[in-house]
């Protein structure tokens, strides 16, 4: 047992390693311009190793795309989770959101490279996996408050992320992306409070 738990252990660390190294290669040089070459030789292991943990470098992609979601929903949470109204909850969550996007890791790994990799349904589905059920959550509540007029949950979410997003691509490509974001904040401030019409 204990064998099978250090082997277990040094598996789970190369994966680490390989993923740690790579999300700074394509952050810094993007996908295209990343080669499986590099990434082994700083993560100091084979290239046995990397095939052994990734089927190619699209998958290997894939899985700093799915850490770095992973990352980005927890700041979100957290950041929502110090809200006890649930509508401020809401927006305080879709601001981290936006301030995470000044990132240029993320705006390079998650906003721009990842549809361009994954192609838009399989970043689409990712993106959902990670974001649609906590925004439901965060809407039903808000519906229960009385500060969101009743009406159909899903479509909303579906409408309310595709704003965000948009707004979090418009960030990424800016050339004054600091500008862009104090800019994107008025707009969907504006945008919010209007699907809250009726309850104030």
């Amino acid at each position: 047992m204990a064998v099978k738990s250090r082997q277990a252990e040094n598996a789970a660390a190369t994966r680490s390693a390989l993923i740690k190294v790579a999300r700074k290669l394509f952050a810094e040089h993007g996908y295209a311009e990343t080669g499986t070459e590099e990434v082994v030789r700083r993560a100091r292991v084979t290239r046995g190793a990397l095939y052994h943990h990734f089927k190619d470098k699209q998958d290997l992609f894939k899985a700093v795309l799915l850490a770095e979601e992973e990352r980005l929903a927890g700041v979100v949470g957290e950041r929502a989770s110090r809200e006890t109204h649930p509508w401020r909850a809401l927006m305080a969550g879709t601001e981290a959101f936006l301030d995470a996007c000044l990132d240029p890791a993320v705006q390079r790994i998650v906003l721009i490279e990842g549809p361009a990799v994954l192609g838009w349904q399989a970043y689409r589905k990712i993106d959902n996996d990670y974001f649609l059920a906590g925004t439901i959550a965060s809407i039903e509540a808000a519906m229960a408050a009385g500060e969101i007029p009743r009406q159909p949950v899903e479509p909303l979410a579906h409408i309310m992320m595709g704003a965000v997003h948009e707004a979090s691509t418009l960030i990424a490509h800016a050339s004054d992306r600091a500008k862009t974001r104090r800019e994107v904040s008025e707009v969907i401030d504006r945008l919010m409070n209007g699907i809250r019409a009726g309850t104030r």
